[in-house]
């Protein structure tokens, strides 16, 4: 009787261990459309302060766009995380090279501020882009 448990027990085991284990299809993470998007305010928005000159549409619109995007996974205002600070970047940069951060934003690229590449974003507009480092370039301390 003890033999035919445990060879009752044993097959059991082998057959669990042996089968084929479904797996459930993993989630494909969303494609992001950044050529429609609309940046609207945010109802957490402070209202503009008096002492402080009222931020022009583009750098409002850029701002909503880089919180809308990839980009804060990678950068912070006032600090380096992956790719350099806002700060550092209006550093260097003037208006005169707002076409070409833009196309930067686009394309991607590496070299400049280190050997991490920062991703590519084809999907974006110009104008969008150009958005966004208006108001990179607006953080100059």
């Amino acid at each position: 009787m003890k033999r035919l448990f445990l060879a009752t027990l044993m097959l059991s085991l082998f057959q669990i261990s042996c089968s084929k284990k479904e797996e459930e299809p993993k989630e494909k993470p969303p494609i992001v459309d950044n050529t429609s998007y609309e940046p609207q305010a945010s109802p957490m928005s402070p209202p503009p302060s008096t002492d402080q000159p009222v931020a022009t549409d583009d750098i409002s619109a850029g701002k909503s766009l880089v919180e809308g995007a990839d980009c804060l996974a990678c950068h912070k205002i006032d600090a380096k995380l992956v790719g350099p600070a806002y700060q550092d970047v209006a550093a260097k940069y003037t208006d005169a090279d707002i076409d070409h951060l833009a196309q930067k934003i686009i394309d991607g690229g590496k070299g400049v501020w280190g050997d991490v590449p920062m991703t590519a974003h084809a999907g974006m507009s110009k104008e969008n882009a150009q958005k966004m480092v208006k108001y990179i370039l607006s953080l100059k301390k």
